[in-house]
């Protein structure tokens, strides 16, 4: 399918997006929606900076798509608890570059498979794949860079548990300047209190195992309550 066909029937896009989003999300094994979240926190924080219509539809695209890369690559070393070797972590330097191909595949525009490429890219250039840095990168993919994070870091993976708001708030301030742009940053701050914003850290409360319901007509052993 063409990308003129896509913009055309941009609905239909749109929802064949969201599932390859969905895939990823699956296979990345995140309990919630990720890509859509990102979708949201990007598309307004690049409200917040007045990006062109066109621009924002290419930034909410290529949250879609961010992750394709680990899909296409399928390495079991994505799923499982623990953390990355050094040889594991070169390997998995390549997904963004292998993102941009399959963003291609999909019929994504060449803004969307750049923004697929470059949302690894940090402000003081020791991101990946190419190494760009501050305004090198373009204020999409930056945008993009930041919401990812926070996603993320919100969200439990195989390999630790989803951090609170606040704590999530702080690992984005202390990489500024750093890992993300400092104006994006601040944005990110003043944004509107959005239900994509919120935490799925587990409260003290979630934490509680219930007692189990106990027959008063039998005894139960410690070793059927387990």
């Amino acid at each position: 399918m063409s990308t003129r066909h896509l913009e055309r029937n941009e609905p239909s896009a749109h929802e064949a997006y969201v599932q390859l989003a969905t895939a990823a999300d699956r296979f990345e094994q995140y309990d919630n929606p990720h890509a859509v979240r990102i979708a949201r926190i990007a598309d307004t924080l690049g409200d917040a900076f007045h990006i062109a219509a066109h621009d924002r539809r290419a930034l909410r695209t290529a949250a879609y798509m961010h992750d394709l890369g680990e899909v296409a690559m399928e390495r079991d070393y994505l799923q499982r608890a623990g953390s990355l070797s050094a040889e594991e972590r070169s390997d998995l330097a390549r997904h963004p570059v292998i993102g941009e191909r399959e963003a291609a595949r999909a019929s994504a525009d060449r803004a969307v498979q750049l923004l697929v490429r470059w949302h690894h890219e940090w402000w003081n250039g020791s991101g990946y794949p190419d190494a760009l840095r501050q305004d090198e990168i373009p204020l999409a993919a930056r945008i993009l860079r930041l919401a990812d994070s926070y996603a993320a870091l919100t969200d439990a993976r195989p390999f630790r548990s989803a951090l609170t708001e606040s704590e999530a708030r702080e690992q984005i301030v202390a990489g500024a300047a750093i890992e993300f742009d400092p104006a994006v940053v601040t944005a990110f701050l003043a944004l509107p209190n959005i239900e994509e914003l919120k935490s799925f850290a587990k409260t003290a409360e979630d934490l509680v195992t219930p007692a189990p319901k106990v027959d008063d007509n039998w005894t139960i052993f410690s070793s059927f309550t387990k």
